[in-house]
């Protein structure tokens, strides 16, 4: 039931008496016309059925908090409490933006600090923390390569390369930043082949900008060849784009930087454990190295100018912050170490009950595929996902990355411990099971919830956002 139709009338929570200080006139702030003629209709509860209310819609909620989330390519790590507290201090929380410098230097310095942590950490020359997240991140750095080729003359390159495994933002954000997208099929092993990407490099000719790429990729495969991918591209004139999603399964063991990347975002989101939020705020900062630098937002007079109001959300910039002090540089390899043993173990365990198109090691992510499941008892990836649900457990990414039919992508992350792996484990064991013996229950999941299956295709083209 909503909060109408718990409504009655008449009933009220805590009334405060009134105010002496007089009313301002707002009808001359926002003007009379704007004003409301009749009260709103807003329901009518006392407080403690309010609370009960909500509360109950809380606890219907699913997050890192309440259980795995194995989000593949998403990076859903638990959310250290202490950072939330830090970010919570007084000072940082009450900062203004309009303050003169003087009053926020503490607040500065840890952005300057942040940035030189993000640098060594990435090998890059500069850092700007503006972006508000991932794909605002993408554009900015896409801007400030486009911004590089004006200023050497040459405007008319404006063809990106992108793998065939990509992100669903590379190429939108490329479109948005006013390049042509031209596609490059992956190898047989799941990586870049360098052959093939001679082959396009060669057709977008003078008018090349550069390679959008992750490393390890949405496979979960680390680009081997990505010295050799490197030199050609800037053998072409181009430059490399390092898309950040990924960067969990390698920060403190390599960098972007040492792979010969020009420019990149981070997720602070994903890496740094900051919350993913709901739909904000976020943070993508953009490094680049000593070619794009002068190009970033504050950059200098090469700069493309602000992309972010402010300088961006420092809530999460603290998180961060905190959480990268915290580790330290030896603590962020072991979590790059453990994110990717974990993610070993859970592949070699279910890839006996479901296919391994890519092997049975990967990097921080794998993806399985259901196709030969669906095939044999018509159990789709969506009803192994779905039956997740039932069993207590977030799904994993299902149909992406789109090169795999039936695709499973899953993510564990370096925080789950054994029992929580074996769990996961043993419930996507008995789906598969589950698949064999009786193939039209799981059609039908989930329904433990309050919810249950839904039409998909009409939930995105027809959808329903209110309740009344």
């Amino acid at each position: 039931m909503t909060v109408y139709e718990k409504s009655a009338a008449g009933r009220r929570g805590f009334i405060p008496e009134p105010c002496d200080v007089p009313a301002a006139a707002l009808g001359a702030i926002v003007g009379e016309e704007n004003l409301r003629k009749t009260p709103a209709a807003l329901p009518e509860m006392s407080e403690i059925d309010t609370v009960r209310h909500y509360t109950a819609l809380a606890k219907k909620n699913f997050g890192v908090d309440t259980g795995f989330y194995p989000l593949g390519s998403c990076t859903m790590k638990y959310n250290p409490k202490i950072n939330e507290q830090l970010a919570s201090l007084p000072g940082f929380l009450s900062a203004h933006p309009f303050a003169p410098d003087e009053m926020n230097r503490g607040c500065l310095r840890l952005m300057a600090e942040l940035e030189r942590m993000l640098c060594a950490i990435c090998g890059m020359e500069a850092f700007s923390l503006q972006p508000a997240a991932g794909a605002h991140g993408e554009l900015t750095g896409l801007m400030c390569m486009a911004a590089y080729f004006a200023k050497q003359g040459q405007s008319h390159r404006n063809v990106i390369l992108i793998p065939d495994s990509a992100h669903g933002t590379n190429p939108a954000s490329a479109a948005q930043a006013g390049f042509s997208v031209r596609a490059v099929p992956s190898g047989r092993d799941g990586l870049v082949d360098p052959a093939t990407l001679r082959e396009a490099a060669e057709a977008a000719g003078g008018a090349l900008v550069g390679l959008m790429l992750t490393n390890p990729n949405t496979l979960g495969l680390f680009e081997k060849n990505i010295m050799e991918v490197a030199g050609i591209i800037h053998g072409a004139g181009g430059l490399l784009y390092y898309d950040g999603a990924n960067l969990n399964a390698v920060m403190g063991v390599t960098s972007p930087g040492a792979m010969g990347f020009d420019v990149m975002h981070l997720n602070l989101h994903k890496t740094f454990s900051a919350p993913h939020g709901g739909g904000g705020p976020g943070a993508g900062p953009v490094g680049a190295g000593k070619l794009l630098a002068p190009f970033l937002p504050g950059g200098g007079q090469d700069s493309i100018g602000r992309v972010r109001a402010y300088r961006g959300s420092f809530g999460v910039l603290v998180r961060a912050y905190c959480y990268i002090r915290a580790l330290g540089a030896s603590g962020l390899r072991e979590a790059s170490e453990s994110a990717v043993l974990n993610a070993n173990w859970l592949l070699n365990r279910l890839s006996g009950a479901y296919d391994a198109p890519y092997g049975e090691r990967c990097m921080h992510e794998f993806v399985l595929s259901a196709a030969a499941m669906k095939e044999q008892t018509g159990v789709s990836a969506m009803d192994i996902a779905k039956g997740l649900i039932d069993k207590g457990f977030h799904p994993p990414t299902v149909y992406f990355p789109t090169i795999v039919p039936e695709s499973l992508m899953t993510e564990p992350t370096e925080t789950e411990s054994p029992e929580t792996l074996e769990a996961f484990a043993a419930a996507m064991l008995s789906l598969a099971e589950d698949a064999k013996r009786n193939p039209e229950a799981l059609h039908s999941a989930p329904v433990t919830t309050p919810v249950g299956r839904l039409d998909a295709t009409a939930a995105a083209r027809q959808p329903i956002i209110k309740s009344r």
